[in-house]
């Protein structure tokens, strides 16, 4: 090869293509995307300048994954896992995926919610090292020259946070980058975007929380949000330089607060390929629930009512996806949204009231009011009661016991995640309702016995959806992302869902078969993108090898 030039591949439009890289010596050990550790064999360790930086001990990668998990699994506690794998991934990439995939049930706790939750509030103090971009609102101006300085040209997906909604954790400025990093990793995971193609960038507009500014470890600015005109003016510059700098990129944007989520989403969302997770993705999750709990009730989507508890971001987005299915069911637009209640912290959202935010105004029916949760359920008979509220313990033995006294089967989903903020346990809503109910939860529980009976609660984990949505639009090359792939991919992924997993209660399909989960989400997304003459990239006669073609497997390059 000469001069210790290494090739490596990467994913590009369907091929693999092969990507010159000249490093040797020292400096390939800390390059995260090259380094093999103590699997680099013998000719390498020679043609690399490496010889005698290694134990002279050559092992596979089988043999070093035995290493991983014996060490990682003898951490005591869920942060020190997560702390081990991000400096797994700082140190060797490709170990750290196969690590990941090959024990997907077991980390997605840890590298997504509810751990990475606790890892954000503890970010600027186990911060190790830069991953990543942090664009501040002092870059105004420069934004595009920023984006830059990031080495990989050929980026396709874009996760972005501003910090100021974390979960249900609040506002955590600059903390927040955990989120994003999260969620990268998991659409290398979990769909096989290759790592060189995935960014995460937290934009800095200061923070609210006054613990931060006091913290003298906090990484961002120590100042109050940014908001207005200033505000507006940074993300405008920043949307339009990520699409200038990284033209074939979606950017997904990620628990910003609900104040901008929504706008941001209606004004972007026809100008470049973009899209909101904690409104779409958690509502394509949520549907795909649905859809499975009404196989088990043997009712149909047009026979539902809806209580929502929680009018922000998520419940509104999960709303106006049901919207969407019941209307491509039979039911006029208004006849669909009647079908859908909410309940805020001040009540039932009636049309009487004059505090509703834009939001909330379409859901706001003519009906009495209703000052909280269970006289909401007592007034409005929901079928499914749907929490994602943030709050926790708010679904009480009285609401869910009157739910479970109107429905024979009553669809209970917890949805509000970490877990400290969910609004029943996975035991609570089982033997409240007597085993009655099917529950899903939005992070993990263990399975419940009762009565004789063995339950076992799906998580409706966003990463059921987003990997594969953004697979399919970038091997289509999708030029929008639109509802009804969100829609399709809510019943790509019920369809998914086994009879024997209906049997346990589950509604969700196991996470250990992710990758095949992604991949039909991919398909039934790509089929949207040339249906809807969205797709820049030609139509494959063979569309599944085609996108699997594209799947980043974590496995040791030969560098001979």
């Amino acid at each position: 090869m000469g001069g210790g030039a290494i090739v490596s591949n990467v994913p590009n439009g369907g091929t693999q293509t092969r990507r010159r890289v000249r490093t040797r010596g020292e400096a390939i050990l800390h390059d995260p995307s090259l380094n093999k550790g103590t699997a680099f064999t013998e000719d390498e360790r020679d043609i690399l300048g490496i010889r005698g930086l290694l134990p002279p001990r050559v092992f596979t990668e089988e043999e070093q994954l035995v290493r991983v998990m014996s060490n990682y699994r003898r951490k005591t506690s869920n942060l020190d896992k997560y702390i081990f794998l991000i400096g797994l991934e700082d140190r060797n990439e490709t170990l750290f995926y196969r690590a990941l995939i090959d024990n997907i049930e077991e980390m997605m706790p840890i590298v997504y919610t509810p751990t990475v939750g606790e890892a954000c509030k503890e970010f600027a103090h186990i911060w190790r090292r830069p991953r990543g971009m942090f664009i501040s609102s002092r870059d105004r101006g420069r934004v595009a020259q920023i984006l830059r300085n990031w080495p990989e040209a050929d980026v396709r997906m874009i996760v972005v946070t501003d910090g100021e909604r974390i979960l249900g954790l609040g506002d955590l400025g600059a903390d927040g980058m955990g989120i994003p990093i999260g969620k990268l990793s998991l659409y290398t995971a979990c769909a096989g975007i290759h790592p060189t193609q995935c960014l995460p960038i937290t934009l800095d507009v200061g923070t609210d929380n006054e613990e931060l500014i006091k913290d003298p470890l906090y990484i961002g600015l120590r100042q109050k949000r940014v908001r207005g005109e200033e505000y507006d003016a940074l993300l405008g510059e920043f949307v339009a330089a990520a699409h200038e700098v990284f033209p074939r990129a979606v950017l997904q944007f990620e628990d910003f607060g609900n104040r901008n989520a929504f706008r941001l989403l209606r004004q972007y969302r026809d100008q470049m390929c973009c899209f909101n997770d904690d409104i779409q993705g958690t509502a394509a999750v949520a549907l795909a629930g649905i859809y499975s709990a009404l196989r088990i009730t043997g009712r149909t989507l047009l026979e539902q009512r809806f209580l929502f508890l929680g009018a922000g971001e998520a419940g509104i987005g999960i709303a106006d996806l049901l919207v969407l299915a019941m209307v491509q069911a039979g039911l006029s637009l208004e006849e669909a949204r009647r079908r859908c209640f909410f309940v805020d912290s001040k009540g039932l959202v009636v049309k009487s009231r004059t505090d509703l935010q834009d939001h909330k105004r379409r859901y706001a029916h003519e009906h009495p009011p209703a000052p909280d949760l269970l006289n909401a359920v007592t007034a409005t008979k929901p079928t499914a009661l749907i929490g994602v509220s943030g709050q926790p313990q708010t679904f009480t033995q009285p609401v869910i016991e009157t739910m479970a006294r109107i429905n024979a089967r009553p669809i209970i989903f917890a949805l509000s995640n970490p877990t400290s903020k969910a609004e029943c346990t996975a035991l609570q809503a089982y033997s409240w309702s007597k085993g009655a109910c099917i529950f899903a939860c939005g992070s993990p529980f263990d399975p419940v016995e009762f009565e004789g009976r063995r339950f076992v609660p799906g998580q409706g984990n966003n990463a059921y959806i987003f990997p594969g949505l953004g697979l399919g639009v970038i091997a289509s090359g999708g030029r929008r992302v639109t509802d009804e792939m969100f829609a399709i991919s809510a019943q790509a992924l019920a369809n998914r869902v086994r009879e024997e997993d209906l049997a346990t209660g589950r509604v969700y399909p196991p996470l250990s078969e992710m990758r095949r989960t992604s991949l039909e989400i991919a398909k039934a997304v790509a089929k949207v993108a040339y249906a809807q003459d969205l797709a820049s990239e030609p139509e494959p006669e063979d569309l599944e090898s085609f996108i699997r073609a594209q799947m980043y497997e974590p496995t040791y390059q030969s560098y001979v």
